[in-house]
């Protein structure tokens, strides 16, 4: 990946101010969308750091990592596992709960959607401060599952979410600094 795709999805992805609320700088990743040659350059890059890690699932997190980890697996022959808000699921299901600036959240996944031996990466929009990708980790691990790695469109760096995250390696193609944004 470069500097020059970076760029280029900075300028795909529009930037709406005061939304959800007032002093929030909201990326959104609908415009990206609507270049379909700049998204599958994106996937291709996700992809490439763990292209020797013998992944064997991709994980999407709700809801926009379900686009992101869509087009991953379809393009990589991959099975897709989604990780949900509570009650959206509706087998047997393992959850976990976390902490966010302004309360708590949680996320599901089938008990049955990863197993011991499967080898999960796990895709989203945007790495704010970690607390939903690293419940998605220990979602996996519950299953008997092991995480080879995060794959991000974008981060939030001031916000330092790949502390949450442990040693597993986390890419992220677009780094935003100390911006009031919004992703997840």
């Amino acid at each position: 990946m470069g500097a020059d795709l970076a760029a280029r999805l900075r300028e795909a992805i529009r930037d709406v101010p005061d939304f959800p609320k007032p002093g929030v700088l909201f990326r959104d990743i609908t415009t990206l969308l609507l270049r379909p040659d700049l998204v599958r350059e994106a996937i291709h890059a996700l992809w490439e750091p763990f292209a020797a890690e013998r992944v064997t699932h991709i994980a999407g997190l709700e809801a926009r990592g379900f686009i992101l980890g869509t087009a991953l697996a379809v393009d990589r022959h991959l099975p897709l596992v989604l990780m949900r808000k509570p009650g959206k699921l509706p087998g047997a299901r393992f959850g976990e709960e976390y902490r966010l600036e302004y309360g708590s959240a949680g996320l599901e996944v089938h008990r049955d959607a990863l197993g011991p031996g499967d080898r999960v990466l796990i895709v989203d929009d945007v790495l704010a401060t970690g607390g939903t990708a690293a419940a998605a980790g220990r979602l996996a691990a519950q299953c008997g599952a092991d995480v080879v790695g995060y794959a991000f469109l974008a981060e939030i760096e001031i916000l330092e979410g790949r502390r949450q995250l442990g040693s597993v390696p986390a890419v992220s193609l677009l780094l935003y600094g100390a911006e009031p944004i919004s992703g997840s």
